[in-house]
């Protein structure tokens, strides 16, 4: 009877141990974090507002703005806590960008010189900038931007190089698919990895 309470008092003693490791630890923000996992947003909430201008287009093909800018504002709704605001009006920050090339590469054709295969190669140009701060929050080049070595004194600091994204994707005739299918694949991919570039580092 003895060893039987013995071992139940360790028992005890071990299941509150357990029970205690397993508490998830509350910090003063209200996320808890358990075994390196955490509840904390994947995004900075010190930033409510964005605007989201339409982007530039350096390519002979018209129209890609609008139909990136446009993807890259859905995705922002869809995956973020910011607001878009649109226009002129007061926003923590701006996200601007340049479709600097659309290209579009046969990789297959047919012994009748058809297009079996084909790809659409997609690269765009982005910045993410705090207009409260002046900062640049596009990574890998956070930052208040730097100073050329032959600047005069109280020159203003250049803006950082833009993140340079690019996104490629298969198309095939023979499916029913065409140029078009391509870039909205491009596109999508684009603002996917867009958004997924605001989000907090681990």
């Amino acid at each position: 009877m003895r060893r039987f309470c013995v071992m139940n008092a360790a028992r005890r003693r071990f299941l509150v141990m357990l029970v205690t490791m397993a508490l998830p630890s509350c910090s003063s923000d209200g996320n808890f974090t358990l075994f390196g996992y955490t509840t904390k947003p994947n995004y900075d909430c010190a930033i409510r507002t964005i605007r989201v201008p339409i982007f530039k287009n350096d390519t002979m093909r018209q129209g890609l703005e609008f139909e990136l800018t446009k993807a890259v504002v859905r995705e922002i709704e869809a995956k973020t806590p910011y607001k878009i605001i649109s226009g002129e009006g007061h926003a923590d920050t701006e996200l601007s960008g340049t479709i600097t090339m659309m290209n579009k590469n046969v990789i297959l054709r047919t012994p009748l010189n058809e297009i079996r295969s084909a790809e659409t190669v997609m690269v765009v140009t982005v910045q993410w900038k705090d207009l409260r701060t002046g900062e640049y929050l596009t990574r890998p080049n956070k930052g208040p931007g730097s100073l050329p070595p032959d600047a005069p004194p109280g020159a203003a600091a250049l803006p950082p190089p833009p993140v340079i994204i690019t996104s490629t994707a298969d198309w095939a005739p023979e499916l029913g698919e065409s140029m078009a299918t391509g870039q909205q694949r491009n596109i999508n991919r684009l603002a996917t990895q867009i958004v997924s570039m605001m989000e907090k580092p681990w």
